[in-house]
């Protein structure tokens, strides 16, 4: 498991590169130019040039990209072109807080509540509550976050005015409780239809029969032996939500008006900020494979056969 993990991490900066020069040559070769976004109507060519000539824009994509490679060696990652002489990391940081705190709740929240509904819902298959589970499933996943957030909108800040329309003051304060609840939807609606899904498989496992056998307490049957089993096929999927905790919040927080990364690059790709865009790129990717990395250590820590493959 040891060799594993340092595998996977050294090809951490491979994947890193694969990505910035993919961002970097998008950014160069596109159509827009940053300077005349950050201009706007007062464009001057004479100004434009300096502008370009500071930034290093004028220089061939070869020399940009190898001195851009320099700086991130040394963790800088240059300078914002729309907020002019301030570091991107600078900037980056206290928005990059907002957004875990704010999908780690959402997170833990759709993690949980879905994956005890599942389990509910597969323990009372063909009932009631297992057909409104997977109604709320199909209506979780098929409700796109551009539709979702304008009707909690209308519903819990105009209707019935109880919650603040946006802003933000704090993962504990009522500002946070509709962005929350609308990150917390998918992955709500995904455990429980994957939760549901693994436990009517491993319910009917001869294991499960032979544990009841034995008399042991049904509470103990579901939760340390059917219900064990059943998360090993989530923990992929857990990983790719745990890289998700910095991409996941784009329109939600331009929704809600939230300061946090996923507003913050919604601004940069407006103004053709291309030092702010590609280090959120590189920071999703970074997201991606540690999530995935977390996800292979959790299979060992569920199934002690993995560790001994």
């Amino acid at each position: 498991m040891l060799a594993y993990i340092v595998r996977r991490l050294l090809w951490l900066p491979v994947l890193l590169i694969i990505v910035s020069f993919i961002t970097f040559a998008l950014g160069y070769y596109g159509p827009a130019d940053p300077i005349v976004a950050l201009m706007g109507q007062n464009y001057d060519p004479e100004v434009a040039a300096q502008l370009a000539h500071e930034y290093g824009l004028d220089q061939p994509f070869g020399v940009q990209y190898l001195k851009y490679l320099e700086r991130v060696a040394r963790l800088d990652f240059g300078e914002s072109i729309k907020y002019r002489n301030q570091p991107v990391l600078r900037l980056l940081i206290p928005r990059l807080a907002v957004t875990i705190q704010l999908n780690v709740a959402s997170s833990f929240i759709g993690v949980s509540v879905g994956i005890a509904v599942g389990v509910i819902a597969a323990l009372r298959r063909g009932e009631l509550i297992d057909r409104l589970v997977v109604f709320g499933v199909v209506f979780g996943r098929a409700v796109p976050v551009f539709v979702a957030g304008p009707i909690l909108l209308f519903l819990f800040a105009r209707t019935i005015p109880v919650l603040p329309p946006g802003g933000w003051d704090g993962i504990f304060s009522r500002s946070a409780v509709m962005p929350v609840l609308l990150l917390s939807i998918g992955p709500m609606a995904v455990f429980a239809r994957q939760t549901r899904a693994g436990m009517l498989e491993v319910m009917g496992q001869d294991y499960i029969r032979t544990a009841r056998a034995k008399g042991l307490h049904e509470m103990t049957v579901v939760t340390v032996h059917a219900l064990r089993n059943a998360l090993i096929p989530l923990l992929t999927i857990l990983g790719f939500l745990l890289g998700s905790l910095v991409e996941g919040t784009f329109l939600t927080e331009t929704i809600f008006g939230i300061p946090g990364i996923g507003q913050f690059a919604f601004e940069a790709l407006g103004g053709r900020d291309y030092p702010v865009i590609i280090t959120v790129t590189l920071l999703v990717a970074v997201a991606y494979a540690l999530g995935n990395l977390w996800a292979d250590l959790l299979y060992g820590v569920v199934d002690p056969r993995i560790r001994q493959a």
